[in-house]
């Protein structure tokens, strides 16, 4: 399943200790391979370890690129940085460091992208959110729970354009945030609840404003739900499961039209 912990039967010493061996095999091999002279018992011994370590340091490049397209295989069966990062025995946040972009998202003008596959059951959400940094870490929550097709708008303006256009998917679910430019988040759910034909779309506000102004403002116009985003990077990952179960497992969805 996607998601899904994994546990390896070895302890990471007796992992250290089998891949230490594996890998001295094989470099002492190509070493021999690269320098048939090498295979002479009486061969120089700084040539030899010379030898050793050029192939040893193209190993390493070799498994760096390896871990690389790991990663992205990984992300693309399901896996999300925290599996990725436990995997490799680091954080989260430093599996993101290591292998930037696994999720496709960009510096870009403001627009919205298609990020993820189709899922098995349809389940379209567009997230209207202008912090790349939020947009990946709901992105990763997502992912947690099985693939979506989930559609990024950076402000209410490109929000707007995607759901007006014909030609793409009605969301079943959009995520809000408050505070972008061009259309900021306020003015786009006054403008989604006003709209015969997108007003049963329902709308989750997650954003990092607490304020009760800000509170009230989205209920009055008519949201759906009001989260505040954590500061926690686990519970934020939580918060967002949390919205993508109810609107996915408890909820009714209204008819598309």
């Amino acid at each position: 399943m996607p998601g899904k912990n994994f546990h390896l039967r070895t302890t990471p010493t007796e992992t250290a200790a089998v891949a230490d061996a594996a890998v001295a095999d094989l470099a002492r091999r190509l070493a021999l391979q690269l320098q048939k002279d090498l295979s002479n018992p009486t061969a120089d011994k700084r040539a030899q370890a010379l030898a050793r370590l050029h192939v040893l340091d193209h190993l390493q490049e070799a498994a760096e690129r390896l871990q690389r397209a790991a990663a992205a295989d990984a992300a693309r069966a399901g896996a999300g940085y925290p599996q990725i990062g436990r995997a490799c025995g680091m954080t989260r946040q430093g599996a993101r460091r290591r292998w930037p972009g696994l999720f496709n998202h960009t510096d870009e003008a403001p627009t919205e992208q298609l990020t993820m596959n189709a899922p098995a059951r349809p389940f379209d959400v567009l997230l209207v959110e202008d912090d790349i940094a939020d947009a990946m870490l709901i992105e990763e929550a997502l992912a947690e729970r099985g693939a979506r097709n989930l559609v990024q708008a950076t402000d209410g303006v490109a929000a707007l354009e995607h759901l007006r256009n014909p030609d793409s998917p009605r969301p079943d679910l959009i995520v809000l945030d408050l505070n972008m430019p061009r259309m900021n988040g306020r003015d786009l759910l006054r403008i989604l609840k006003s709209d015969a034909d997108l007003q049963t779309i329902p709308v989750v506000v997650l954003t990092t404003s607490s304020a009760p102004d800000d509170v009230a403002g989205a209920y009055t116009s008519h949201a759906n739900a009001y989260v505040t985003k954590p500061v926690n990077l686990d519970e934020f990952e939580q918060a967002v499961q949390s919205i993508d179960s109810f609107y996915l497992d408890t909820a009714t969805r209204p008819p598309r039209a």
